[in-house]
């Protein structure tokens, strides 16, 4: 290995690396990703260099660098990073030894969640039903493991419409979890926060409100109101409030949630944007069209800027502001939107899913009463 840093010269390159991984988790840990990246990146080439790129050392690494990609909203970065440890770790499938086989399920777990988030469903599928298969042959089929892989696939088949595959994943994670922590662990909290929003997708508001409400009451209670995984579950308590109309009391869940996500994240994050676009349909809701219409429009902005106008989620909020326009007489601007909207709906949604038909519906409407 040949170098011109003195102090990586003198010193065995895998301890220091070590060091520098150490140091980029504290950074990471304490909102420092900027300077956490720096670190992990600085390990990655001295790994690279001692132990060669198909190392699981280096693909623990790059996983780290994909997590911090993932939370600054880097999505391209993080999937560049995944997929590269994914792919290292393919060939260490048959070690025994627990960490690496932790590493294996991790690599397909990040890889088919960050291609779920990109709207790319297809090709996150294979990864993530792997990830169960692997997690059930290393760690059994009622660790906690397989519970997680299982979330996760459910969470990839709610988002693609196919709500039947995905409640049946959602209730079985939660009977192992329940077999290993009891019915009032914290860890149960994410399956009710998925619960929740499968019946939110199906439409099926007042069913889904009971899990939303015992995920807020689970996590407050560990975490504390002002985390950001409290936050996500009070958003998600204020979305299916919204479904029942009940405005006044999600309103102010949204602004909470809301507050959470720009003191953690700044003002340009994925999480923001989704509270953004959902206060907006509140307010919308109760006739306060102007601030509604400047909310959606800096989701769309945030959205565009971290995903493109492709993607189905900035397709979730131009639907809603084309309707805004729509409503408010703006015919030309609601068209424009409400088309570019179903077509990235139809580019990435199985037919017959919820928002690809609300969609056609609204664009359909507009059409007619134009004549």
């Amino acid at each position: 290995m040949t170098t011109d840093d003195p102090e990586v010269s003198e010193r065995d390159p895998v301890e220091l690396a070590c060091e520098l991984n150490d140091a980029a988790v504290e950074a990471y840990g304490a909102g420092r990703a900027e300077e956490a990246l720096g670190l992990f990146r600085r390990a990655l080439r001295l790994l690279e260099e001692a132990e060669g790129e198909d190392s699981p050392d280096v693909a623990n690494v790059l996983s780290s660098i994909g997590a911090v990609g993932e939370q600054r909203c880097d999505y391209a970065g993080a999937e560049a990073a995944y997929a590269r440890a994914a792919a290292v770790m393919e060939a260490h499938t048959d070690s025994a030894d627990e960490d690496v086989r932790r590493l294996c399920l991790q690599t397909l777990s990040d890889l088919g969640r960050i291609r779920r988030i990109l709207g790319r469903y297809e090709e996150a599928e294979p990864h993530l039903k792997r990830s169960i298969a692997v997690a059930e042959e290393f760690f059994g089929p009622d660790s906690s493991e397989t519970a997680s892989a299982l979330n996760d696939l459910g969470m990839l088949y709610k988002f693609n419409g196919r709500f039947e595959e995905a409640e049946p994943l959602y209730r079985r994670a939660l009977d192992i979890l329940e077999s290993l922590f009891g019915t009032d662990a914290v860890e149960l909290a994410s399956i009710y926060h998925n619960l929740g929003g499968l019946e939110h997708a199906r439409g099926r508001y007042s069913e889904g409100e009971p899990h939303a409400r015992r995920s807020v009451e689970l996590r407050e209670r560990v975490l504390g109101p002002g985390h950001v995984d409290v936050a996500a579950d009070v958003a998600a308590l204020a979305a299916l409030l919204d479904g029942q109309g009940k405005f006044e009391e999600s309103e102010p869940l949204y602004r909470r949630a809301l507050a959470v996500f720009e003191r953690a994240y700044g003002p340009e994050h994925y999480e923001v944007a989704v509270n953004l676009n959902n206060l907006a349909m509140a307010l919308e809701a109760r006739g306060e069209v102007e601030e509604a219409e400047s909310l959606l429009k800096r989701a769309l902005s945030i959205k565009e800027r971290l995903f493109g106008a492709e993607n189905v989620e900035w397709a979730l909020t131009a639907n809603n502001l084309g309707v805004l326009y729509r409503d408010q007489g703006r015919r030309a601007e609601a068209e424009e939107l409400l088309t570019r909207a179903l077509a990235a709906f139809e580019r990435s949604l199985v037919e017959g899913h919820p928002n690809l038909t609300t969609c056609r519906d609204n664009l359909d409407a507009l059409r007619r009463a134009g004549g």
